[in-house]
């Protein structure tokens, strides 16, 4: 209990360091029995626009949904479970992370996709241009626009939400992550007005008068080394073959390993890139199936041209990308969404424990992620959010 305590403490005091109190943050351990009331007491939520809640899996999710909407009311609560942290000690695991957004600074509409089986895209494109219309009317001074888009992330339907996503929201930057679930991959839930849902998603319209900037950040570079898918099953992001050979046996061989040995952590160490609008995007693969098939984090098609993509330093990338976003002032705040890969990847080179320092030395908060969402696409192995800067004076 006393640890639960400490951590919530410490990630509050950084984020009152770093400036006004414009963005809330707190974290406590899931298992602590009063773990919403200890992270309700450092929100102070009768002033709040909306709380974000990052749960780990381990949570009894379904109670820290309906206990959420009565803890932090009147806030409106949103969230989804994680594949890990990122709180006050950088990476964690086993935590519950919350972000408030104060009505002083923030207007937020939500927006609950219940099945993404069946959903309108004309209703859910007209219900995105108003509620931007109806923000721009409540607060006509505040500049700054950005939607976020939490995900179930097993439910293979990012890539065409996004994409439908992309006319609702026109020139405002979108971003957001795919819900985890730990290293099981079983199960994952978005939370809604005291709900937990599957095969859903809600996007979050935010307007405010603090400076924003969207990101999405890889530390990955194409190689040489090109293959083709050759046999394919899209709707469930599946390929069979690729150079005509069994997928999993033709991408070993082209990294020169044993097929019988590849892992998740290979698939993390050497990702495959499709190039799309003049920029390499990954391809995570998810799995080996027991026949030899590859299963992807995203979409995968016959005919598409994969590159195998080596690592960059990551500390070294990592280091200069937070730089660069703290070249027009320090952000007040970054709400990050993280693959889960690219800390499998630190953790097997030895660098997570560098990574998780500067992650907290930029005051970094989020999750780590089953893929992440920027505008219109669905990527993998990404760093992705905004970064919300004090408001001009």
């Amino acid at each position: 209990m006393q640890q639960s305590s400490d951590l919530s403490g410490a990630l509050v005091r950084a984020c009152e360091t770093g400036g006004p109190d414009i963005v809330r943050s707190a974290c406590v351990e899931a298992a602590a029995p009063d773990a919403l009331r200890q992270l309700a007491l450092h929100l102070r939520p009768k002033d709040l626009e909306l709380v974000i809640l990052f749960v780990s899996p381990h949570a009894d999710i379904t109670a820290v949904a309906a206990d959420a909407a009565r803890v932090f009311a009147p806030a409106r609560v949103i969230g989804c479970t994680t594949a890990g942290e990122l709180c006050s000690q950088g990476y964690s695991e086993g935590q519950i992370v919350a972000v408030g957004l104060p009505r002083e600074h923030f207007c937020a509409r939500t927006l609950l996709i219940r099945d993404l089986d069946d959903y309108d895209q004309q209703d859910l494109i007209g219900d995105l241009i108003r509620g931007r219309n109806d923000m721009a009317r409540e607060t006509p001074d505040w500049m700054s626009e950005c939607a976020m888009l939490l995900v179930d992330g097993l439910t293979m339907h990012e890539d065409e939400l996004t994409a439908h996503l992309s006319m609702g929201v026109g020139p405002v930057p979108l971003f957001g992550g795919s819900a985890g679930d730990g290293d099981r991959f079983e199960r994952t839930f978005v939370l809604h007005d005291g709900v937990a849902y599957r095969n859903a998603a809600i996007v979050v319209q935010l307007r405010t008068d603090c400076e924003i900037e969207v990101f999405n950040t890889d530390h990955l570079r194409p190689t040489e080394k090109r293959m083709v898918v050759t046999g394919a099953d899209p709707a469930r992001r599946i390929v069979h073959e690729i150079n005509a050979e069994p997928a999993a046996r033709e991408y070993a061989r082209m990294l020169g390993k044993d097929p019988e040995q590849l892992t998740t952590f290979t698939f993390a160490a050497h990702p495959v890139v499709v190039r799309i609008g003049g920029k390499h995007h990954v391809r995570s693969i998810q799995r080996v199936e027991p026949n030899g098939d590859l299963v992807f984090f995203s979409a995968i098609d016959e005919g598409v041209v994969l590159t195998l993509a080596d690592s960059t330093d990551m500390v070294q990338h990592l280091e200069g990308q937070l730089a660069a976003l703290n070249e027009r002032g320090k952000p007040d705040s970054i709400i990050a969404f993280d693959c889960v890969f690219r800390r499998m990847e630190a953790e097997q080179r030895q660098q997570a424990g560098q990574l998780s320092n500067l992650l907290a030395q930029y005051n970094v908060v989020g999750l780590s992620t089953y893929g992440e969402q920027i505008n219109s696409r669905h990527v993998n192995q990404t760093l992705t959010g905004v970064a919300i800067y004090p408001p001009k004076a």
